[in-house]
C-alpha cells in the first residue's frame, strides 16, 4: 500500500529543526527507536514503537530539510491508523469498520491484497481510499537488508466520490518488520502527474552513526552529513 508518510502524542516533536540542529531527535517518553532510513528523496525517517499504543504498532517521523515533514502510525497489518501531514497542516485518522481493509498478512499469504477503506479529517473531512499490492516475486538487497518487491495502484477519493489524486509504482515491504518502503512512483492530480524516486539507500540501527539524525543525506540540493 502506498506508505503516507498521533499529532497528539508527538506534536512536542512538529517545531521546525534547522538541518543541523542537533545530532539525534528526541522521542518522547516510552518511545523507542528501532530503525533510520535514509533515501534517495532527501527524506530521513525514524521508525519507533511507543509504551502507550496497542499491540503491533509502530509509528514513523520523516524529516527533509526543513524539519518534519510527517509523523504516522501504523498497525501490524500496516493499515494507516493516524497520520499528521506537517505542510498541508492536515491530520487523518483510520475510519474503523471497512469491509475490505488493508492486510499485510494477506499480501504474504496470496501475493496480492486488494483495499478499500477511509479515513477521516478535521481540515479535509473524509477520504476514501481503494487500492491493490502485489509482490512481484523478486527480491533486493539494499544496505544489507533484504526487501521484496511488490508493485501498487491507489486511488483517492473525497467524500463527493471525486478523484483527489491516484499513484502507481513498485516499493519495497520487509517481512520482519512489517513494513511497506517507498519506491518508483508516479502521481497524479488535477490533472498533473510527476515521478519521484523515493526508495531507501541506507539503514541504520541504534549504536551506529546517523541513528536518529535529523538530516537528510541523499537527494537534497546540498548533502548534509
Amino acid at each position: 500500500m502506498r506508505i503516507l508518510t498521533l499529532p497528539l502524542v508527538l506534536m512536542p516533536l512538529a517545531a521546525p529543526l534547522p538541518a543541523a540542529a542537533q545530532d539525534q531527535i528526541d522521542l518522547p517518553d516510552g518511545c523507542t527507536a528501532y530503525l533510520t532510513v535514509q533515501s534517495k528523496s532527501c527524506r530521513v525517517s525514524h521508525h519507533f514503537t511507543c509504551e502507550m499504543d496497542p499491540d503491533g504498532w509502530q509509528r514513523r517521523i520523516d524529516m527533509d530539510q526543513n524539519g518534519i515533514s510527517y509523523l504516522g502510525a501504523i498497525d501490524d497489518e500496516t493499515r494507516w491508523m493516524e497520520s499528521f501531514h506537517m505542510y498541508s497542516g492536515h491530520s487523518e485518522r483510520l475510519v474503523e469498520g471497512a469491509e475490505n481493509p488493508a492486510s499485510f498478512t494477506e499480501l504474504l499469504e496470496s501475493g496480492v491484497n486488494t483495499y478499500e477503506f477511509e479515513t477521516d479529517s478535521d481540515e479535509v473531512g473524509v477520504s476514501r481510499y481503494v487500492g491493490e499490492d502485489r509482490l512481484t516475486g523478486e527480491t533486493v538487497d539494499i544496505d544489507g537488508v533484504t526487501l521484496d518487491r511488490t508493485q501498487y495502484a491507489i486511488t483517492a477519493y473525497d467524500a463527493d466520490g471525486n478523484v483527489t489524486w491516484s499513484s502507481t509504482g513498485t516499493e519495497y515491504i520487509n517481512r520482519d518488520w512489517r513494513m511497506f518502503l517507498s519506491g518508483q512512483s508516479t502521481y497524479m492530480s488535477d490533472g498533473e502527474s510527476f515521478d519521484s524516486d523515493d526508495a531507501p539507500v541506507e539503514f541504520i540501527f541504534p549504536d551506529e552513526a546517523g541513528f536518529l539524525s535529523p538530516n537528510p543525506k541523499f537527494g537534497c540540493n546540498e548533502e548534509s552529513a
